[in-house]
């Protein structure tokens, strides 16, 4: 069963044009539909498989016709393959990154950083946003930013690619899109997130809220994302590297490793992250 069990209810982007829906999949996917609301054509957002998102779409009177990747892990491009077997794949448009195009199935609009993409008469940026995989992309529509597995509510994605610096790199040019950008990520991960960002931040009043936040939509099987970048300003660790306690802290968890700059902080709070010792930290620690 999914972790979510009361999706994120649809919205609209700034100009009203779109309205993106939620479809959770597998255990903790968010696969998201961006709609054009003149014609109901659907673009899917990533997706380990096509059903949940095609029997959607019939439920609500919308049409499937784009696919929009971020990145080759299979619970991203699965739904590629899944339409693939189902003899649709032929017929529907499918973006994804030049850099990774032939992992990506039935690819036809390969794109890279700084391209632009048009759906429903809305233009998306593309942005190449490596750290979690080589060729990785997100795309900003208006206000809605589909950032696959690298800026997560709270988080950021492993880096099974790397190099450190490059994720930094890629979190820093996300963080700098406006405030109130919407940030649609992969997956519902926001209390692990949190819990590992209240071990090494616990002085921050606004994390404490946003803990509040999310326990109590938790505890009724809602979804914490989207979240926005103000949000993650303020609360996610990994873009907290300039906060002097945050700093300290990471510091004094690797006493030996000189943390210069602002990605050599980022380096050691993910390797302090991956270490998962603050899964030790139980829910009435925190400020729930």
């Amino acid at each position: 069963m999914h972790v979510v069990t009361r999706p994120t209810p649809p919205f609209s982007s700034r100009s009203g044009r779109l309205t993106v829906h939620q479809v959770p999949m597998w255990q903790d996917n968010l696969v998201w539909l961006l709609v054009d609301n003149e014609t109901k054509e659907a673009a899917a957002v990533d997706g380990p498989e096509a059903g949940p998102a095609l029997d959607y779409c019939v439920a609500t009177g919308l049409h499937l016709t784009t696919v929009i990747n971020t990145h080759t892990h299979g619970d991203h491009v699965g739904i590629n393959a899944d339409l693939g077997r189902r003899g649709q794949l032929d017929d529907t448009r499918v973006i994804g990154s030049r850099r990774a195009m032939a992992d990506v199935p039935g690819i036809d609009e390969p794109v890279d950083d700084g391209d632009v993409v048009t759906f429903g008469g809305v233009e998306g940026r593309v942005m190449l946003t490596e750290g979690h995989l080589d060729g990785h992309v997100s795309y900003v529509f208006e206000d809605l930013l589909f950032c696959g597995d690298t800026l997560f509510a709270a988080g950021c994605g492993y880096l099974f690619d790397g190099p450190p610096s490059k994720m930094h790199d890629s979190l820093t040019r996300l963080a700098a899109l406006d405030p109130d950008t919407q940030v649609c990520c992969a997956h519902e991960y926001t209390q692990d997130n949190l819990r590992f960002a209240w071990s090494i931040d616990p002085d921050n009043p606004a994390l404490a809220d946003r803990i509040k936040r999310a326990w109590a939509i938790r505890a009724e099987g809602g979804c914490t994302v989207p979240s926005t970048i103000a949000d993650e300003r303020a609360t996610n660790p990994f873009l907290r590297h300039h906060d002097p306690a945050l700093r300290s802290r990471v510091q004094a968890a690797f006493p030996d490793r000189e943390l210069a700059t602002a990605a050599d902080i980022f380096a050691a709070t993910r390797a302090l992250k991956d270490h998962k010792a603050y899964r030790s930290i139980t829910d009435d620690q925190l400020p729930t």
